[in-house]
């Protein structure tokens, strides 16, 4: 099934999905939609809902703050008027949030009177969904402070066996998350993982898709949604964040953020700050392309419009 794009409030937000893939889906089953970023996924849960009804549940990590609705591409206030919309920016910016916190936002609207239309980037939402979520304890401050000051190859050689076998041992975040488990509770997080609970909502209960994009199409419409953010306002939100900014925030990692703040701060050019937030949006587009393939094999494939 394909999508095609159609243009939106300042350009970047909608697409249309062809009626075939709306007509393949039963009206009553939950909706899972998976792909990376600019790739048209939160314009075809805009046409499921338009066509079938149901609420559109955001399954993206930065799209959940308050603070950053056109650099996360998050629904226009238009969107959100026409369309019934769930979990996009009730999180305060400088608030903690996790993959726990989310299935506990959710677990609502999976049992409420609409369908659930569940779409966003971000890979973890929809493993832990799907397939359960380990009840780890949280990581002691102490032994965050420990992991963040000591290189990545020190982490590595800190895990245990059946861990590292399960993680990109190249992305750091994941290494330290795992290095932090094994250190802070004497066990390994692929044995906590192994006591997973059961999933609020197993796969076979849903219908999944997940939009995989060619690169250099992906590319280029990811070129032109960073010039429409800045003509739709990024740069205005960026300096409404500058008192308050801290890379530390989980919501600094709205991609391109770090890039606008250095403008207004007088360490970069305009220019300068907008390659470097392409860039950085391309780097994160193939980081999901790569996890989607790695884990959504079981997903039912959309192709956009070439």
């Amino acid at each position: 099934m394909r999508l095609s794009p159609r243009t939106g409030l300042c350009g970047y937000q909608r697409a249309m999905s062809l009626r075939a893939l709306i007509a393949s889906l039963s009206p009553a089953a939950p909706v899972l939609i998976a792909g990376p970023t600019a790739s048209g996924k939160s314009a075809l849960a805009m046409a499921i809902a338009d066509a079938q009804g149901g609420v559109i549940v955001n399954a993206d990590a930065v799209q959940v703050f308050a603070n950053w609705r056109v650099l996360s591409a998050r629904p226009s206030m238009a969107d959100e008027a026409a369309l019934p919309h769930a979990l996009y920016g009730h999180v305060a910016g400088d608030a903690a949030y996790s993959v726990g916190h989310w299935l506990r936002d959710l677990a609502p609207w999976l049992a409420g009177p609409q369908r659930p239309i569940i779409v966003g980037g971000t890979g973890l939402y929809f493993s832990a969904l799907t397939a359960g979520l380990a009840t780890i304890p949280a990581t002691p401050p102490d032994v965050r402070a420990r992991a963040d000051a000591m290189p990545l190859e020190a982490l590595v050689a800190g895990l245990d066996a059946p861990s590292a076998a399960r993680i990109d041992l190249r992305n750091r975040a994941r290494v330290q998350r795992a290095w932090e488990v094994r250190t802070a509770t004497g066990r390994g997080i692929a044995d906590w993982q192994a006591d997973t609970p059961a999933p609020l909502l197993p796969l076979a209960r849903a219908q999944a898709l997940v939009v995989d994009a060619p690169v250099d199409w992906l590319n280029a419409r990811i070129d032109r949604r960073f010039a429409a953010m800045l003509r739709c306002g990024a740069l205005d939100e960026a300096r409404a964040n500058l008192a308050t900014w801290d890379r530390g925030h989980l919501s600094a990692k709205a991609i391109g953020a770090p890039d606008l703040i250095a403008h207004l701060q007088g360490r970069l050019t305009l220019d300068a700050a907008t390659d470097a937030a392409t860039i950085a949006t391309r780097q994160f587009a193939k980081r999901q392309r790569t996890w989607f393939r790695a884990r959504m094999r079981d997903w039912r494939g959309v192709a956009p419009e070439t």
